[in-house]
C-alpha cells in the first residue's frame, strides 16, 4: 500500500498478489543468471585476447543492441498480450545462452549470439513495466516497482559475487548453461501463474511502427519531465566505467575471477541496500532528492584516482551503487507519468537511452584504458559524471518536476 498523503511505500499487499509474486520469482531467478553470464564472457575474452578493450566490448556488447531493438520491439508490449511477450522473449533467450555454451564456439561466434540474445530481451522489460499497473494498480505500482528494482540489484549482487567462483567451478560452459535454465524457469513462472489479458487500445487499429516510435519520442521530448528522467538514465554512461573495467582493476591487484566479482558485484550491493530505504520515503521527498542523489552517484568515483587498494576500491563502488539507488525513483515515476496504450513504447525507449548510454560509456572506457591505467579512467569517469548530473538537475528543477500534483496515468 501507499499512504495518500505522505506517498510512502509499503509491501505488505504488494506480495499479497500471486501475479506480482510470480514476477518477482521470474525478474529474480533470470537475473541472477544474466549476470553470471556477464562475468563468464568478460573473463573469457579477457581471459583470450588480454585486452581490457575487447573485454570492456564485450561486456558492452550486452547494451548496445538496445540501439535497434529498444525502439523497434519495445512496441510489442503495446501490440500484444504482455504477458505472450515477456513469456516468448525469456523462450528465445533459453535457447540462445544454450548455444552459445556450446565449447567449440569461437569468442566472436558467441558475441554475435550475444547481440542476438540482448536483441530478444529488448520488449520483455517494457512489457513487464507496461503489466505492471495491472497486476498492481492503484499507488501499490510504485511500491511494486520499488521493490523489484530492489531484487534486481541483490540479484545482480549474487550473480556477480558468484559468477566468479562458478567460472572456476564449472567453467564458462557451465554457468551459460545455468543461464539458460534461469530463462526457463521465468517463462514457466510468468506463463503459469500471471493472468492472460488482451493487448492494450481494446482492439483499436494501432498506427504503424515508425508512427508509434516518432509519437513516443515526440512525447517525451514535449514533456520535460520526462526528458529529464531520461536523461538521468543517460547519466550511467559515466560511472558505468567502474563496472567496465572490473576485469582489469582486479588484475591491476593480482586478483583473478573471484576479485572481478567482488568489483561487480560492488554496485548492485549499494543500490539494493539504499534502495530498501529510498523506496519507503515520500514521493515529494523522492522528487526532491532525485538529482542530489545523481550526483553522488559519480562523486565517490574521483577518488579512485589514488589508485586505493581493493578494499577501498569495493567500498567506493558501494557508495556510486548506493546513490545510484535514484533509478528507483526515476523509472516508476517514468512509468506512471506516460498513458498505458503507449506505455510499453515510450518506456522502451527510455531504456534505449539507458543501455546506448551504458555500452558507449564501457566501450569508452575499455578503449581508454588501452592508454590509461584503469583507476585514472574511472576517476576520469567520476569528474564527467559529476559534471553532466548538475546539468540534468537544472533541467529537473525547471521542468516543475518536484511538484507531486501532476496526475497518474493507468
Amino acid at each position: 500500500m501507499v499512504d495518500g498523503d505522505a506517498g510512502r511505500a509499503r509491501y505488505r499487499e504488494v506480495f499479497a498478489s500471486a501475479e506480482f509474486r510470480a514476477l518477482f520469482a521470474a525478474h529474480t531467478v533470470s537475473t541472477i543468471g544474466d549476470q553470471f553470464a556477464r562475468v563468464a564472457l568478460t573473463v573469457l575474452v579477457f581471459r583470450d585476447t588480454g585486452s581490457p578493450a575487447w573485454a570492456a566490448i564485450t561486456y558492452a556488447l550486452t547494451f548496445l543492441p538496445d540501439l535497434v531493438g529498444g525502439p523497434l520491439l519495445a512496441g510489442l508490449a503495446d501490440r500484444y498480450p504482455r504477458r505472450a511477450v515477456m513469456v516468448c522473449s525469456d523462450v528465445l533467450r533459453a535457447a540462445l545462452v544454450a548455444l552459445m555454451a556450446v565449447p567449440v564456439l569461437p569468442w566472436p561466434v558467441v558475441c554475435g549470439l550475444l547481440v542476438l540474445l540482448q536483441l530478444a530481451g529488448a520488449p520483455a522489460v517494457p512489457a513487464r513495466t507496461a503489466l505492471l499497473p495491472h497486476v498492481l494498480p492503484g499507488p501499490a505500482f510504485r511500491a511494486g516497482a520499488a521493490a523489484l528494482s530492489t531484487v534486481s540489484q541483490a540479484a545482480q549482487v549474487a550473480g556477480f559475487a558468484a559468477g566468479g567462483v562458478l567460472v572456476l567451478a564449472v567453467g564458462t560452459g557451465g554457468v551459460l548453461l545455468l543461464d539458460a535454465v534461469s530463462f526457463a524457469v521465468s517463462a514457466a513462472a510468468v506463463a503459469w501463474w500471471v493472468k492472460s489479458r488482451p493487448a492494450p487500445g481494446g482492439g483499436v487499429a494501432r498506427p504503424g511502427w515508425w508512427r508509434a516510435m516518432t509519437a513516443g519520442a515526440l512525447l517525451v521530448w514535449r514533456d520535460r519531465r520526462l526528458l529529464a528522467l531520461v536523461c538521468f538514465a543517460a547519466l550511467s554512461a559515466f560511472y558505468i566505467s567502474g563496472e567496465a573495467l572490473a576485469v582489469p582493476l582486479a588484475d591491476q591487484f593480482g586478483g583473478g575471477p573471484v576479485a572481478a566479482g567482488l568489483l561487480f558485484a560492488a554496485y548492485p550491493a549499494g543500490c539494493a541496500l539504499a534502495s530498501l530505504v529510498v523506496a519507503t520515503r515520500p514521493e515529494a521527498a523522492q522528487l526532491r532528492a532525485l538529482p542530489v542523489l545523481a550526483v553522488a552517484t559519480s562523486a565517490p568515483l574521483i577518488a579512485c584516482a589514488l589508485h586505493p587498494g581493493l578494499p577501498v576500491l569495493v567500498l567506493l563502488f558501494v557508495a556510486s551503487g548506493a546513490a545510484s539507488s535514484y533509478h528507483a525513483i526515476a523509472s516508476p515515476t517514468f512509468a506512471l507519468w506516460t498513458p498505458d496504450e503507449a506505455r510499453g513504447q515510450v518506456y522502451g525507449l527510455a531504456v534505449t537511452a539507458l543501455k546506448i548510454a551504458q555500452g558507449l560509456g564501457v566501450a569508452a572506457a575499455g578503449l581508454a584504458a588501452e592508454h590509461v591505467p584503469p583507476h585514472q579512467v574511472v576517476a576520469a569517469g567520476g569528474v564527467l559524471g559529476v559534471l553532466a548530473a548538475l546539468g540534468v538537475g537544472v533541467l529537473w528543477r525547471r521542468s516543475g518536476a518536484t511538484r507531486v500534483d501532476r496526475p497518474v496515468t493507468r
